[in-house]
């Protein structure tokens, strides 16, 4: 929300024009987020809904935007690839697109190291398109081979983090880099058990995006660790934008920029080309606007309705190392995502069987 306000009102906040209404959507299951969008609608009577939500609750979610003739503008992680057979012109997205930092990272992984690499995720992780983004990206590389280990979830004790199998099988067959996907606190456990096996230095460790963020990296800053992951934003970024929307938000909100505040922050620029339109209720017209709309952030340029095709993200590809709590990451090389209709996007819908609902980290 303090994104929103940010790029809503660049030269100073004000708060009686817009008002936020939360509703609580549990752990983001469809008949939840349904449930919600209706007390919105129907109860508080809103202009414009919006949260962070899965692609996949989208098609129940866009009979009732439609009927009603309001806006949505969703945000999301990007970590299914969007399948827009289902979209609606009154549908907008704030997207991190994780899925094309993967595609990126897999593509470089393959280059670098060559086959066979390994994926070793939660089954939680699993069930999205981030291993299979980052497995299509090796294979356009010339990958033939990709190995994956899926750490079995304890139901007994949930909590339970045992990765003796995982270090069994690469002694039996050393890969020639580990992919790590996890989030929250179990991305760093994964990181302090790696970092106190003996595969540390002699297998190169790559991570996907959200386990190298600044914040995160801050909690095993001490282990003096070396890995590799590939990144859509970063907060120390020079560019004359980044570092406006960063300086802005850490001095407004008093903590450190991180993705939901950007994410959040380029949907203000956005809605803030259309504020005119939404104060007079005109939001037919705000919905054309939107669709042919594209905004300059600390990202650079960034549209947000599907079927004009999202603008591809400069993807950095960092080396990352911690030292006495410092944390220093080099950019080794660049890398860019695929076009949302591309054949390889499409096979990974097809091939995916996930009935995974949840957004990606909102558990």
């Amino acid at each position: 929300m303090a994104g929103i306000l940010l790029g809503l009102y660049p030269d100073g906040m004000q708060y009686n024009e817009f008002q936020f209404i939360p509703v609580y959507t549990k752990q983001g299951d469809p008949k939840s987020v349904v449930d919600a969008v209706n007390q919105l609608v129907f109860f508080e009577r809103v202009d414009i809904v919006s949260g962070l939500i899965s692609y996949k609750s989208i098609p129940d979610i866009i009979p009732v935007i439609e009927r009603h003739n309001i806006l949505a503008f969703f945000f999301d992680m990007g970590e299914c690839v969007p399948y827009f057979e289902h979209f609606s012109p009154r549908i907008f997205y704030s997207s991190q697109q994780i899925v094309q930092s993967q595609y990126a990272l897999g593509h470089w992984a393959h280059k670098e190291y060559g086959d066979v690499g390994m994926m070793i995720m939660p089954v939680y992780e699993a069930g999205y398109h981030l291993n299979t983004a980052f497995y299509k990206g090796a294979c356009t590389a010339g990958s033939q081979t990709m190995g994956l280990h899926v750490l079995p979830r304890d139901t007994s004790n949930i909590s339970n983090f045992n990765l003796s199998a995982f270090f069994s099988e690469i002694e039996k067959n050393p890969p020639s880099f580990i992919h790590a996907v996890f989030a929250g606190d179990m991305g760093n456990n994964f990181l302090k058990l790696w970092r106190q096996s003996s595969f540390y230095k002699h297998i190169p460790l790559l991570v996907i995006e959200n386990m190298a963020y600044d914040d995160v990296l801050e909690d095993i800053a001490d282990l003096g660790i070396e890995m590799f992951s590939a990144t859509t934003w970063s907060r120390n970024s020079e560019s004359i934008r980044n570092q406006e929307f960063v300086n802005k938000y850490e001095n407004t909100g008093g903590q450190m920029a991180n993705i939901y505040g950007l994410l959040g922050y380029e949907a203000g620029l956005a809605l803030k080309e259309v504020k005119h339109l939404i104060i007079r209720r005109d939001f037919d017209g705000a919905a054309k606007l939107l669709q042919k709309e594209s905004v300059i952030g600390p990202r650079g340029e960034r549209n947000f309705y599907p079927v004009s095709g999202f603008s591809l993200p400069l993807i950095d590809i960092l080396k990352i190392s911690t030292s006495h709590q410092k944390i220093y990451k080099t950019v080794l090389s660049q890398g860019r995502g695929l076009k949302f209709d591309s054949t390889d996007f499409k096979e990974i819908h097809e091939e995916s069987v996930s009935g995974w609902q949840n957004p990606y980290m909102c558990i």
